[in-house]
């Protein structure tokens, strides 16, 4: 197969691709690629057919590839195409959408993990979101400081669904200790009567929070150690 045929070839098959039309040599003509005459080209598709990587359906169409001029093509011709592109562009979004939904899945990993090990509530921004996703709310409400005292469960549940935490955990500096953040030390009215033990983990960009609420009676040294392993956990994620 000379340079001729082998663009010929190119054409014909990215022009059937695109139209599942054959291909005849007015259309080639009109593509403004070739100069040739219409009887050179009719003449190069014969002979590309007789090599065997071209084929007629019927004696008035034109021609279409065979298996054998696609795995030419595959080998030898193809290039970057404008429908290369756009699975590219298509495929770089649905990627950035993948990983944004396993980044929130971890999370929720996360959470769901640290509740498990412990009986306060557990919490973790949420990445690519504003919100902060917790789970043991009831645990931390059947301890005793709670209660005796409605007014201060009223406040836990006013901090965690009415998005308070979510506005303190904005203004703290993360990495990867753990922070405590004891009765008024954390600002916020509603949980004075808690402590909040915070660290920070990073996926794909996004940096949060990982972090456990309970009452200021908390099992401090067995809560740091559970939150520690967890976010190492989240952390290792990110790979």
């Amino acid at each position: 197969m000379n340079e001729r045929q082998s663009k010929l070839l190119a054409a014909i098959i990215d022009q059937f691709i695109q139209t599942a039309v054959p291909v005849g040599s007015k259309r080639l003509l009109e593509s403004g690629m070739f100069t040739l005459s219409s009887a050179t080209i009719r003449n190069e598709m014969v002979s590309l057919e007789d090599e065997g990587y071209l084929e007629q359906p019927h004696i008035s169409a034109g021609r279409i590839p065979t298996a054998k001029g696609y795995r030419v093509y595959v080998k030898e011709f193809m290039e970057p195409s404008v429908q290369e592109k756009a699975a590219r562009r298509k495929f770089d979004a649905l990627r950035r959408q993948y990983f944004q939904r396993k980044d929130q899945e971890r999370a929720y990993e996360a959470v769901t993990l640290l509740s498990q090990l412990m009986p306060n509530v557990a919490f973790a921004t949420v990445p690519h979101k504003r919100r902060v996703y917790f789970l043991g709310l009831a645990n931390t409400l059947r301890q005793p400081e709670f209660q005796s005292n409605p007014m201060l469960a009223t406040g836990v549940v006013e901090a965690l669904e009415g998005g308070r935490l979510s506005e303190l955990l904005e203004g703290v500096t993360l990495d990867r200790r753990v922070q405590y953040y004891i009765g008024e030390e954390h600002l916020l009215p509603q949980i004075q009567s808690c402590s909040l033990l915070v660290t920070g983990y990073q996926l794909h960009g996004h940096e949060g929070a990982l972090g456990i609420m309970g009452p200021l009676r908390m099992d401090y040294a067995y809560n740091t150690t559970v939150l520690e392993l967890v976010a190492d956990l989240l952390r290792a994620a990110r790979d």
